[in-house]
C-alpha cells in the first residue's frame, strides 16, 4: 500500500500511529510526501512504480482541494484509493471511510458558532469528535479500474454506488 501525505499538514504523531497500525496488521507501505500540487501526479506515479496495489490519502485541506486531480490520476494508474470523506467517493473516488463533511458544516460548526455568539470563549468550547463514520464504495470507479470489490467489504459498506 502507498500512503500520500501532505508534508505541511500530517503530524509526526499521525505518521507514527500509521506505522504502528501497519506493523500490527503486517501491512507494508510506502510514504509519498507532497508539498505542492505539481508533486501529486509524480507521487501517485511513484506509488504505482513502487509496486503499490492501493493508495491511502491522509486527509488534509490541501488534498481535499486537489481531490479531483488525485481521483483522476489514481484511476489512470488503476490504484484503488481510499479517502476520508464519504462525499469524495460519491464524487468519483474509489472508496471513503470517515465522517461526512456536510454534517460537520451543517450541524457541528453552527452549534459552535452559536456558542461564540452567546459569549463563550474559544478556549471553553470543547473540540467535538465525529460520532458517525461511513464507508462508501464506488463500484462505477472500481469497474472502470478493473477492480473487483469483495462481497464481504460491500456488505459492510453504508453506501454502494453502482
Amino acid at each position: 500500500m502507498a500512503v500520500l501525505i501532505d508534508v505541511n499538514f500530517t503530524s509526526n504523531a499521525k505518521l507514527n500511529a500509521l506505522h504502528e497500525a501497519a506493523r500490527v496488521h503486517s501491512i507494508e507501505f510506502s510514504i509519498h510526501r507532497v508539498v505542492k500540487a505539481e508533486e501529486i501526479a509524480p507521487a501517485i506515479d511513484g506509488a504505482q512504480a513502487s509496486g503499490a496495489t492501493a493508495l491511502n490519502i491522509v486527509s488534509s485541506p490541501f488534498f481535499y482541494t486537489h481531490r479531483h486531480l488525485i481521483m483522476n490520476r489514481a484511476a489512470a494508474a488503476h490504484l484503488p484509493t481510499i479517502f476520508e470523506f464519504p462525499e469524495t467517493a460519491e464524487e468519483g473516488g474509489f472508496a471513503a471511510y470517515g465522517p461526512r463533511l456536510s454534517r460537520t458544516f451543517s450541524e457541528i460548526m453552527p452549534q459552535q458558532i452559536a456558542k461564540l455568539f452567546r459569549g463563550a470563549k474559544v478556549a471553553d468550547i470543547p473540540i467535538e469528535q465525529p460520532t458517525k463514520f461511513e464507508l462508501v464504495i464506488n463500484l462505477e470507479t472500481a469497474k472502470a479500474m478493473g477492480v473487483t470489490v469483495p462481497e464481504a467489504l460491500l456488505a459492510r459498506a453504508d453506501k454502494v454506488i453502482e
